[in-house]
């Protein structure tokens, strides 16, 4: 079967050869109780992320660098894939959530047909997804997750070499943000979507132009500002990203979210932005 799953549409036979992702199969770096996400997804014992290997955009600055390029994982099948599901279950997860798991959607949908937890299922996705497959997702998906990366196509083409990036990205996000909300009783989500917006250096005026997108969505979304931006992968090629954000790029696209009225907003401190938070890997 040809692949053609992102935007990309590699054409690749993943059951044998690797796609543009980079992977075969289904490999993973790592699954356990995550601690550092938004708090109504991480809530009180942890979000079961299952980080996958591979990525259809290969952002220059990937914090999860060994991941994006395959230089390390296990690969594993789809049921092995769902025994991990029940595990962290057992161990008390507030949900399951899938890291990058666009190049292996139909695989997710094979391993939850073997066991599917009783938990809400997050897809944490870099935005860059194709509505066809996230309409397979949503059959599986009870919360989205999306980094809403670039609105300005010569910093989509330079950080990751994928110009047409806000030409997917934009109705993918509209599309995740139809998920209605729903919180418990104690303020856990249970479904809904949290659009995350990573703050560049010297990008201020393209996160303005994300919030002020943000603010045309349904009134429930949430919007996650994050200014955790620490130099990392090939970071070192662009002279431009070899620093941390400054307080006054933080507070122009802070005074945006002010302006553009958003009401149910996460916030990020200074001291978000250091290696401190990224997952060792253990495979």
């Amino acid at each position: 079967m040809k692949c053609a799953l992102c935007p990309i549409a590699c054409g690749a036979d993943r059951e044998g050869q690797a796609g543009y992702c980079g992977v075969k199969g289904v490999k993973i770096a790592k699954y356990y109780l995550h601690p550092f996400e938004e708090p109504i997804i991480s809530f009180k014992n942890g979000s079961g992320c299952v980080f996958f290997c591979g990525c259809s955009l290969k952002c220059a600055f990937c914090q999860n660098y060994e991941l994006s390029r395959n230089m390390r994982g296990k690969e594993i099948s789809a049921k092995e894939l769902s025994d991990i599901f029940r595990r962290l279950e057992e161990q008390g997860a507030d949900n399951i959530n899938l890291v990058t798991p666009t190049h292996y959607v139909p695989q997710i949908a094979e391993a939850f047909a073997i066991y599917r937890p009783n938990l809400p299922v997050v897809y944490n996705t870099h935005g860059y997804e194709k509505l066809e497959t996230l309409k397979i997702a949503d059959g599986f998906t009870d919360i989205y997750l999306p980094d809403l990366k670039f609105t300005d196509s010569f910093l989509a083409e330079r950080y990751t070499g994928r110009a047409d990036y806000p030409d997917y990205a934009l109705p993918a996000v509209r599309f995740m943000a139809g998920k209605p909300l729903r919180l418990d009783e104690n303020g856990k989500m249970l479904s809904g979507c949290i659009v995350r917006h990573l703050i560049l250096p010297q990008a201020a005026y393209d996160s303005v132009k994300v919030v002020e997108f943000a603010s045309t969505l349904p009134e429930d979304t949430y919007f996650s500002l994050m200014r955790q931006y620490t130099p990392f992968g090939e970071a070192d090629k662009f002279p431009e990203l070899n620093r941390r954000i400054t307080d006054r790029e933080y507070k122009t696209v802070l005074a945006a979210v002010k302006r553009c009225g958003l009401k149910n907003v996460f916030l990020q401190d200074g001291d978000s932005a250091k290696t401190d938070f990224i997952p060792k890997w253990d495979y």
